[in-house]
């Protein structure tokens, strides 16, 4: 059994409440999220660090990619996006902490694009429905074919951080942010659930509970004045 977070935005106390009551109802149970920890919301180095510190797992997310790259090689194109992509709120959190600024990046280009459990698949976006004819019905019974697709792809609009496109039934359940919903949205068809429950607009934050590759339950916080409010 475990629990999956959506985006979170920067979003760092509407987080630390829904943590707390995964934790309140489960007991001793791993958190996975699904990326998107920066920009936009308030906190984003509180966000960053929260994550660490608590061992949550978590999938690499377009926004946290941008600001890697912005900071690291800014003459890339995916740094040169973030300027038009909410990253004022997450300068501002690291204005007084750049001693802590390496070591988060380090922690954010480092984390992986995707997890494969027996439950499930998380990533941020999921593998679009564009590799159905490489990948074929089952992508994990050819050896190493959808890690080599998925790197392969990672900075194009089909790639697993980026695509907005109709997703694989992957034969199993995937669990995918990137694209907003208002409630989590389980699609039948190719068993996918979307978890990203826009709490930087002032939604919410979600997570599913999964357990034996279904979701036995949901939980969401709404999303706390502060972490969105302008300064």
């Amino acid at each position: 059994m475990i629990a999956v977070i959506g985006d979170v935005h920067g979003c760092f106390y509407t987080l630390k409440e829904l943590v707390s009551r995964i934790k309140r109802f489960y007991h001793g149970i791993q958190i996975y999220c699904v990326g998107d920890l920066v920009d936009r919301g308030n906190f984003s180095f509180e966000t960053v660090d929260f994550i660490m510190k608590e061992g949550i797992f978590t999938t690499s997310g377009n926004h946290d990619f941008m600001f890697y790259y912005f900071i690291t090689d800014p003459s890339n194109d995916i740094g040169k996006n973030w300027i038009f992509n909410g990253y004022e709120s997450t300068l501002a959190s690291y204005s007084n902490k750049q001693d802590k600024l390496v070591e988060h990046l380090n922690y954010i280009i480092n984390v992986p694009l995707y997890v494969n459990l027996d439950d499930c698949f998380i990533s941020h976006a999921g593998v679009s429905s564009y590799f159905q004819k490489q990948l074929n019905s089952n992508p994990f019974n050819e050896d190493g074919i959808l890690n080599r697709i998925i790197k392969e792809n990672i900075h194009n609009e089909h790639g697993i951080i980026w695509n907005r496109e109709q997703l694989m039934d992957l034969g199993k359940l995937q669990v995918v942010g990137h694209t907003r919903q208002e409630n989590i949205n389980h699609l039948d068809f190719n068993n996918t659930a979307y978890i990203d429950t826009s709490v930087y607009t002032g939604n919410k934050l979600s997570a599913i509970i999964v357990d034996d590759g279904k979701i036995i339950d949901t939980l969401s916080v709404n999303t706390y004045p502060k972490d969105i409010e302008r300064k």
